[in-house]
């Protein structure tokens, strides 16, 4: 390597980037074709795409035939999201070239970051016509299928590469196989397979935990997302999913611990924190149990399936002003749902609130006026309420839904009658 060269770079090792870069700019014009080509690798190196591109476009001029060239341009002019450029020029690379399995290699990538799925599996084919016994390309097929949902296809492919080796680009071809075998469903040799990978990844072994438990083996589920947790505490999905294992085998005390500890680490977690407040009640603490299922709604103030909890939950209390309170307040954040003024309805009538609650029924009745059990509940309000002839109507709504209830039409008779006496 050129003197001059081995400066720029011995500068850009001493983080003084300006002056490599200004030194070999001042260069290139007296250096020879393989020292330009050689400042182009470097400039492709530290970053340097603009000024990469102008060296081997100049070089691809004067030598149209250079695979090496092209496969270099093409890769700089990717970084630069130029991917037609990067086609064209690949597709310029014939059959009898030593590159020609790289470039298609790398048009496949091309093609599949596009969408054309079969495009690029032509091109993996066509390369693997090639050169059949390269695992590289066994891998590059199975990658795609997997990512198309072709999960038996890409397990043919990686079976493949197996007897040559265990890993490709860093990925552990026993855990790809372990994956396809269970998106397909088979979850037994899924589980088989990632018996035998000898891993301590966090996401390997989370997805252990969860082929574990479609295999029936709660078991080692709950074991492999133990061992998540021990191997990375911020693996925040880990914790909800071995809380659940823990709550299926009707280990609650187990399940609430650890959806705590989940909370210590993951604190912004609506679903871990309502999750909490359900294990709560299962264990009888009821005021853990609000304080956990508040907190997710603080987060998401329209959790519906939170805020029906709370209700139920002071339904169970008797405690009425709780239930109007909550509402009232999520409604004033922008949370809107008919149930919501259905329960606000249902909590004033409780608490003698009338005129409040016949507010809440009819506004909840702009929505739920096909809901047979609202309008049967509407009806009953407001004949206590002496709104006879609404709740007549109300009935008769409910009982174009429902038409087959004794007791209402029996009901609604009575009520017919009463207005006639």
């Amino acid at each position: 390597m050129d003197t001059t060269i081995m400066e720029a770079v011995h500068l850009m090792e001493a983080k003084q980037s300006d002056k490599a870069i200004a030194l070999l700019e001042d260069y290139l014009p007296k250096a020879d074709d393989e020292e330009k080509f050689t400042i182009a690798e470097l400039f492709v190196q530290w970053g340097f795409l603009r000024e990469a591109t102008d060296i081997l476009e100049e070089l691809i001029n004067r030598f149209p035939n250079e695979s090496e060239i092209k496969i270099m341009l093409s890769d700089v002019y990717i970084e630069q999201d130029n991917d037609e450029e990067a086609i064209n020029l690949l597709n310029e690379i014939g059959e009898d070239d030593p590159d020609y399995v790289q470039a298609l290699m790398q048009l496949a990538d091309l093609y599949q970051a596009q969408g054309l799925f079969e495009v690029a599996e032509q091109k993996l084919l066509s390369a693997k016509h090639h050169e059949p016994n390269e695992p590289i390309i066994d891998f590059a097929l199975g990658e795609l299928l997997f990512s198309n949902g072709d999960y038996q296809q890409a397990i043919t492919y990686y079976e493949k590469i197996l007897p040559v080796t265990k890993e490709i680009a860093n990925v552990s071809i026993n855990d790809r196989l372990a994956e396809a075998y269970a998106a397909s469903g088979e979850y037994e040799i899924a589980l088989q397979t990632y018996q035998s990978i000898d891993s301590e990844d966090p996401d390997t072994l989370f997805k252990y935990g969860f082929t574990a438990l479609h295999a029936g083996r709660r078991d080692i589920a709950i074991h492999a997302w133990k061992h998540v947790i021990e191997q990375d505490m911020y693996y925040h999905t880990a914790y909800y999913q071995l809380a659940k294992a823990y709550e299926d085998e009707e280990m609650i005390n187990e399940a609430y611990e650890t959806a705590k500890q989940g909370l210590k680490v993951d604190e912004f977690n609506k679903e871990l924190y309502f999750f909490a407040g359900s294990l709560a009640h299962q264990s009888g603490n009821d005021d853990e149990s609000e304080k956990w299922v508040r907190e997710a709604v603080t987060l998401d103030p329209d959790y519906k399936e939170a805020i029906l909890f709370l209700i139920e939950l002071f339904k169970e209390q008797e405690n009425q002003d709780s239930i109007i309170e909550l509402i009232t307040d999520i409604k004033k954040m922008g949370a809107s749902d008919p149930l919501y003024e259905w329960e606000l309805a249902r909590a004033y009538n409780e608490t003698e609130s009338y005129q409040n609650a016949l507010k809440h029924y009819q506004e909840a009745y702009n929505s739920l006026n096909q809901d047979s059990d609202f309008l049967r509940e509407y009806g009953y309000f407001l004949t206590e309420e002496g709104r006879i002839d609404t709740a007549i109507q109300i009935f008769e709504a409910y009982l174009k839904i429902q038409p087959i209830d004794p007791d209402i039409e029996e009901y609604v008779q009575r009520l017919k009658h009463t207005r006639e006496i």
